[in-house]
């Protein structure tokens, strides 16, 4: 296996160890139900706290006329968040899920269209857009808005409640969700200019770079959703530092209090190629997943950032893997290109539980609490809504998604295991319970 360098400067994948300023205990804001984040959780799972459902039929389709770029949020209430690339009107909608009936919509700056609003126990919503992060009430009302530098990606909760925004540029913003007030000083990933590197120098525009955030370069530092451990606040992000080759994994330590604030611990800056997903934690936060540039799927320690171990996959990806409780790896490919196979990490290694050749999934799976993978495969006719059971690998049923066009570019599930999709088309797709339909 080949070895990861640790350094005490720039690298891959960024941990934060926060620890909790009082309050709340280590209750994750994104378990309440639902699929409330971009990878449903704050470990970045793709697993849900809902049971799946036993046969799965087309609930309703709407179109958002324009281009989705990224999962839709789903709050425990079941109120569908998404965000898409129109040229006029609403550009951030929310949906009641057993109807499908748009409860509100507004019109935000571009750089929304790329994120997944965020939803916490009572539906508030976080979104952020070029320059900014905004709180919604379930009404669509504002809460708040903090100017930010950069565009916040998709955020997430500190196990004490705090919202923490990381923005493309590489700033670090931790937020009182309930006034949108800094609750630490900023720290930035990427150092800013400062006299020493002269007078007058241009201010980059919050967009600049976001192009570059889907391939992943210097132009975007941050192209990925942070994970956060809630029994111990360590927060992992990948970062792409200045005069760097590739994106690195750092360790920060956030301390709450009078003086709160946050500290570098250690860097892994030489996984092959960088790290190109979005980190992935174990049940028990002590493991850390993501793929490098190659496609290789490394574990590393999240204490020390040892590597554990790598597995080749044999292609590159830009999906991290679903991580069940009980340490089940489910590997997919964004565009039906890769088997579906599901790794069992041994703590020094993985070995293949089961593996698909045919079922291909676009897009990452989503699982249920009661051991159900929901994917989208080819179908007969253009694409078709498939449900495996984790156990062997086994299809327990197919449902076509007629008359959907476009690929998908997220999955979800909602509170009474519905199926969420949203297509790079621009539709939002809900399957469900036949009773419910």
């Amino acid at each position: 296996m080949r070895g990861v360098l640790r350094t005490a400067v720039p690298a891959l994948t960024v941990v934060f160890a926060l620890s909790a300023c009082g309050g709340g205990g280590t209750d994750d804001v994104l378990s309440t139900g639902g699929w409330p984040g971009r990878h449903s959780d704050a470990r970045n799972s793709n697993t849900a706290t809902a049971d799946g459902v036993d046969d799965l039929t087309a609930g309703w389709t709407r179109p958002l006329g324009g281009a989705v770029g990224s999962p839709a949020g789903i709050a425990a209430n079941g109120q569908v968040s998404v965000t898409a690339a129109t040229a006029a009107g609403c550009n951030l909608f929310s949906f009641q899920m057993d109807s499908g009936r748009k409860r509100w919509c507004t019109r935000l700056a571009p750089a929304v269209t790329t994120i997944t609003p965020v939803s916490d126990a009572v539906a508030n919503i976080y979104v952020g857009e070029d320059g900014g992060v905004l709180s919604f009430n379930e009404h669509g009302q504002r809460r708040w808005r903090l100017p930010v530098s950069g565009s916040p990606r998709s955020a997430q909760f500190t196990s004490d409640g705090s919202l923490l925004v990381v923005t493309h540029f590489g700033q670090v913003n931790v937020v009182d969700p309930q006034t949108g007030h800094l609750e630490a000083p900023l720290f930035d990933l990427v150092p800013v200019p400062t006299v020493a590197d002269g007078q007058n120098l241009p201010r980059l525009a919050s967009d600049h770079g976001l192009p570059a955030c889907f391939g992943g370069s210097e132009d975007c530092p941050v192209a990925t959703t942070p994970a956060v451990d809630t029994a111990t606040d360590r927060v992992f992000v990948t970062v792409w530092r200045p005069g760097a080759d590739r994106s690195a994994l750092v360790a920060l330590r956030y301390t709450g209090g009078d003086d709160a604030a946050v500290t570098e611990e250690w860097s892994a800056p030489d996984l092959p190629g960088g790290a190109v997903t979005s980190p992935v934690l174990s049940a028990d936060g002590s493991t850390v997943y993501v793929h490098d540039g190659d496609g290789t799927l490394w574990a590393l320690d999240t204490e020390t950032g040892e590597a554990r171990w790598s597995h080749e996959t044999g292609r590159p990806t830009a999906l991290g893997p679903a991580v069940t409780e009980d340490g089940l790896l489910l590997l997919a490919s964004a565009d039906g290109s890769a088997p579906l196979t599901a790794l069992r990490d041994n703590g020094d290694g993985a070995d293949v539980e089961w593996e698909r050749t045919d079922v291909k999934p676009y897009g990452a799976p989503a699982v249920t609490a009661d051991g159900r993978a929901y994917v989208v495969v080819d179908g007969d006719r253009g694409l078709a809504a498939a449900v495996l059971d984790l156990a062997d690998g086994a299809t327990t049923e197919k449902e076509p998604l007629e008359p959907t066009t476009g690929l998908p570019v997220g999955t979800g599930i909602g509170p009474d295991g519905e199926f969420v999709i949203t297509t790079v088309d621009g539709d939002v797709v809900v399957l469900r319970a036949p009773q419910s339909v």
